[in-house]
């Protein structure tokens, strides 16, 4: 479906946008922080090792749920800044059939300059994040098929 594609790109071009009027990294830094803080409770029983991102430095979990064709995801962490990243990848995957997951660039993160000004530990968390989305894309897409 094309209309989910652009609605991705759109999500991200918006990200893109928000970021642009921020002056520097401390004040996105607190935007992040900020995204981080409205992204829902996840539960309790959630918050197992079999739902545990490996790679983050910081406890990380997520969960996934397809329903009517679509992957939609949760997710929390014990660190306030890989709350805020997370809650991005949602913002922008959440609700989307398994294939446009997959397929999806995720330009948005080097538009915003995010890979350059983490640590490198952070970096890899967030790329093992969005290894992990992909994976349970991958797994929808299979059990569909």
């Amino acid at each position: 479906m094309k209309g989910s594609n652009e609605q991705i790109q759109a999500t991200e071009a918006a990200i893109v946008e928000d970021f642009s009027l921020l002056d520097g990294w401390e004040d996105k830094y607190e935007y992040i922080i900020e995204l981080g803080k409205k992204l829902p409770v996840l539960e309790d029983k959630y918050k197992t090792e079999d739902n545990r991102i490996k790679g983050c430095q910081s406890a990380v979990w997520l969960v996934a749920d397809y329903h009517d064709g679509q992957v939609f995801f949760k997710a929390d962490s014990d660190a306030v800044i890989v709350k805020g990243l997370v809650s991005m990848l949602i913002r922008v995957l959440s609700g989307h059939a398994p294939d446009e997951i997959i397929n999806a660039k995720l330009n948005f993160i080097e538009q915003i300059g995010m890979m350059t000004h983490l640590a490198q530990t952070r970096s890899n968390g967030l790329l093992a994040m969005i290894r992990q989305i992909k994976n349970y894309a991958l797994a929808y897409q299979t059990i569909r098929a």
